[in-house]
């Protein structure tokens, strides 16, 4: 399991690299990783402190620091 979750958080990396800032539903329009997954997958980015996560117009946005 967490060999998927890390390999889904390159995936979100790459995604938030080259496309910026982004919602959770688009992050998981966009890569076709189901919603556990990249909820895992963010959270191992942010235990890592590679992103941030911020509340905008009630939509959890996701961006690289």
């Amino acid at each position: 399991m967490s060999e998927i979750i890390g390999t889904n958080a390159g995936t979100i990396w790459r995604y938030l690299d080259k496309h910026g800032p982004t919602t959770v539903a688009k992050l998981i329009r966009e890569t076709g990783v189901d919603e556990k997954t990249i909820q895992r997958s963010i959270g191992w980015l942010a235990q890592e402190d590679k992103v941030t996560i911020e509340l905008v117009n009630r939509a959890e946005t996701i961006a690289l620091k």
